[in-house]
């Protein structure tokens, strides 16, 4: 296990590969806002292609603090923009601890355990769609407010049920898991499991 403490060096890196992170996350953010159904599964889309910069960052930084450091950024990142909700914030802080606790017991050095915290990250993004079902009618109200078209509004509603919450809450999980064994045949020779 590396104890290290993260040095200059290392935060740079994490913040490199969470603007690119972000840029995907933001990317599928835009495309939410095309139908609702392509929002509620946003955290799965995000997941497929964020474990790119995900396990590198993590193969690079094989430190504590490196994946929380990420996850506040992302935090950090959405209240500058104005998306900040407590929802949010609440699922990344502990996304982002299960995933860092995760790297930890596995000593920061097994591609299998770092999929497994990827996965778990990627539930992080949920809480920007499951403020529908937590928050119901005032979430609506406020998405009507802030100009969202009433037949995207009305087409949501359709989706709030608990089938769709499972999917919501089961896509990211899966499709982290997904998207790192597939990054790991096409990259094997940089990312070699260690068991």
């Amino acid at each position: 296990m590396n104890n290290k403490k993260l040095k200059g060096k290392d935060v740079i890196t994490i913040g490199i590969f969470t603007a690119i992170y972000f840029a995907i996350n933001f990317g599928f953010m835009l495309l939410g806002g095309l139908h609702p159904l392509m929002w509620i599964l946003m955290p799965g889309f995000i997941a497929l292609v964020g474990s790119i910069p995900y396990m590198i960052m993590v193969q690079k930084v094989k430190k504590t603090g490196a994946v929380i450091i990420m996850g506040a950024i992302v935090a950090i990142i959405y209240y500058l923009t104005g998306q900040f909700s407590l929802i949010i914030i609440a699922s990344l802080a502990i996304a982002s601890i299960l995933a860092e606790v995760i790297r930890y017991l596995s000593k920061y050095d097994s591609y299998k355990w770092n999929s497994l915290s990827y996965a778990f990250f990627s539930l992080g993004m949920i809480g920007s769609p499951a403020q529908v079902w937590i928050l119901k009618d005032e979430f609506i109200s406020k998405m009507l407010e802030m100009g969202m078209p009433v037949d995207y509004v009305n087409i949501l509603k359709t989706f709030i049920n608990t089938p769709m919450l499972i999917v919501l809450i089961l896509t990211p999980f899966v499709f982290g898991l997904l998207s790192c064994g597939i990054l790991k045949s096409f990259l094997y020779k940089n990312f070699e499991a260690r068991n």
